[in-house]
């Protein structure tokens, strides 16, 4: 679809639902353009939503847990003749349960590829063409699980604390070159995260947890405020992130197991 050049260019993964789609709602309503991006063909349901709000879109069907669907994705942002004004690397997915006697190796291996290589190379790719333009924004969608060792979440919090580290560190590489970099912190949202990791029965599953479309608005406010990190949803995630900052690591990973046990949601 061709769009105007007057407006900025957003690119957002996993736009289809949850975070990320609130994320691309959040563009749409402030003007930019989109290309999305999800495993499925949900994508092409969610851009009319977005198309709705204003934004000429264009969506592509890519895996990004594979090296081939991140180029398929790149090759479609470069399609477009037009520069990436904001990225929102967002696609992820969690894996609850025992490590040693509960999970599929695969299934965390997938996450390590989708959660933590795919945001590596995409950005790789991107912000080359940010730097060489002395302009961009990133988006990088971490989680208050990444202060924390995560009990039961053990692959998936691991995959956050990367996630962390690597937006920070290259907020610091990157702090003279007019692109700034954002890591969103949510905490338990009301998603299908939790239904999708196989941790329904966990407290952290069967509690009330945030909106992701006020998780979403803080994280866009926060980006286009250039700030480093956010911590966003409920003033009770605010103050779970802050405590995990000051705790010792062995309270924090008993804390996260009360949170994440299995059976945890009937105790």
């Amino acid at each position: 679809m061709n769009s105007s050049l007057t407006r900025p260019l957003a690119v957002v993964t996993g736009a289809s639902n949850g975070i990320g789609y609130e994320l691309a709602k959040q563009f749409a309503q402030h003007n930019f353009d989109l290309l999305v991006t999800a495993t499925g063909p949900s994508i092409n349901e969610a851009a009319q939503a977005f198309e709705k709000l204003g934004a000429k879109v264009e969506t592509v069907q890519a895996d990004l847990a594979t090296y081939d669907g991140v180029e398929r994705l790149y090759n479609k942002i470069k399609a477009t003749g037009r520069s990436v004004d904001a990225i929102a690397i967002n696609a992820g997915v969690g894996v609850g349960g025992d490590f040693a006697r509960e999970t599929d190796l695969k299934e965390e291996l997938n996450l390590i590829n989708l959660n933590v290589v795919s945001s590596v190379h995409l950005a790789k790719r991107v912000v080359k063409d940010m730097v060489d333009r002395g302009q961009g924004r990133i988006l990088f969608t971490s989680s208050i699980a990444a202060l924390m060792p995560g009990s039961f979440e053990a692959v998936y919090a691991a995959s956050k604390a990367f996630i962390q580290s690597f937006a920070e560190a290259l907020r610091n590489e990157l702090k003279d070159t007019g692109v700034t970099v954002t890591a969103l912190m949510p905490g338990p949202t009301d998603t299908n995260f939790f239904h999708r990791a196989d941790m329904d029965d966990t407290k952290a599953g069967a509690d009330r947890k945030d909106d992701p479309a006020e998780v979403a608005k803080q994280g866009f406010e926060a980006l286009m405020a250039g700030k480093d990190h956010i911590i966003a949803g409920s003033l009770k995630t605010k103050i779970m992130g802050a405590a995990s900052q000051i705790l010792p690591d062995p309270l924090n990973a008993e804390l996260h197991r009360q949170l994440t046990e299995p059976g945890s949601a009937h105790k």
